[in-house]
């Protein structure tokens, strides 16, 4: 008859000694998911910083290649724009207006405020139509009558944001080989 094996039943030392041995066990583990986590939390903000400086170095290319031919390119659409000034800043502290343009055209009836972008989205030409309503409330402010209108100019566009762009009443400047195109808005262009 062959030999059975019967199975001892724990007693309180052999139980002891296992859940010991489980709770180190788990905490080994739980401190590595925690040196895990904190090691990939460090990896994202990493890949962060330098998308952000890609970025950012994408949208120094864009404004470079932009800002030089754009006076002449709005005299082809009969606008007689003959300054362009990057960077243009409003820091009215008295009135609270604070505003950065990344391209501003302008002569002494008119300013054209170029939004700049890598990637061109609905939030980004949103944004830009409060920087105009902020420009038309400062000018008026300060006693200055010009008429301003509004241009985007991306490299990345969707159908979608190109139609939103077009509706709101923007020029929409848009790259071409190694040049780039202006697009009028779908109706008269929109004024501030």
């Amino acid at each position: 008859m062959p030999e059975t094996q019967t199975a001892e039943k724990p007693n309180f030392d052999t139980v002891w000694a296992i859940l010991q041995e489980t709770t180190r066990i788990q905490k080994e583990n739980s401190i590595g998911i925690e040196e895990l986590r904190k090691s990939q939390r460090e990896s994202r903000d990493d890949f962060n910083t330098r998308l952000g400086s890609l970025t950012n170095l994408f949208g120094d290319f864009t404004l470079g290649m932009v800002a030089p031919k754009l006076c002449e390119k709005f005299y082809d659409l009969g606008y007689d724009l003959h300054r362009a000034i990057p960077n243009y800043y409003i820091n009215d502290k008295v009135n609270e207006i604070y505003l950065e343009i990344d391209i501003m055209l302008e002569n002494g009836d008119k300013a054209m405020l170029v939004e700049v972008k890598t990637k061109l989205t609905t939030e980004r030409i949103n944004k830009h139509i409060e920087r105009l309503e902020k420009m038309r409330k400062y000018a008026d402010l300060h006693g200055d009558k010009r008429t301003f209108l509004g241009a985007v100019a991306g490299f990345a566009v969707t159908g979608e944001v190109k139609s939103t762009a077009l509706q709101e009443g923007f020029y929409l400047i848009e790259p071409d080989g190694e040049n780039f195109n202006i697009t009028p808005p779908n109706d008269k262009p929109k004024e501030w």
